[in-house]
């Protein structure tokens, strides 16, 4: 959902994939409902329109709990700006509780 542009789309995937009172947990900041995940998700593709989401390695699970690393930055091959993990938590197929942990943050040289 964060490389989505289409605002609309974009709504469309989170209210399929996450919970009405969904809570995520930023480092910085924590967003509560559907309205401020998608708020928040135009902001990030706002600041860096180019940017994408890549998986880092597969995703993992056990009972309710979710974990898929990933790197966010340019595309074509460029090496990532951020590198981290989401941890989600689900309820009856849909995330939520979703935990943003960055590892690493590198500064464009």
């Amino acid at each position: 959902m964060f490389d989505e542009p289409d605002p609309g789309r974009r709504d469309t995937v989170i209210a399929e994939h996450y919970g009405e009172d969904v809570v995520w947990h930023e480092p910085d900041r924590v967003n509560h409902g559907r309205t401020e995940l998608a708020r928040r998700a135009a902001e990030l593709r706002a600041e860096n329109p180019d940017w994408v989401y890549r998986p880092a390695g597969p995703a993992s699970g056990l009972d309710d709990i979710g974990h898929l690393g990933f790197q966010y930055g340019p595309p074509d091959g460029r090496p990532p700006m951020v590198s981290g993990m989401d941890i989600a938590r689900t309820r009856h197929g849909v995330i939520i509780e979703l935990y943003t942990i960055i590892t690493e943050i590198h500064q464009p040289s």
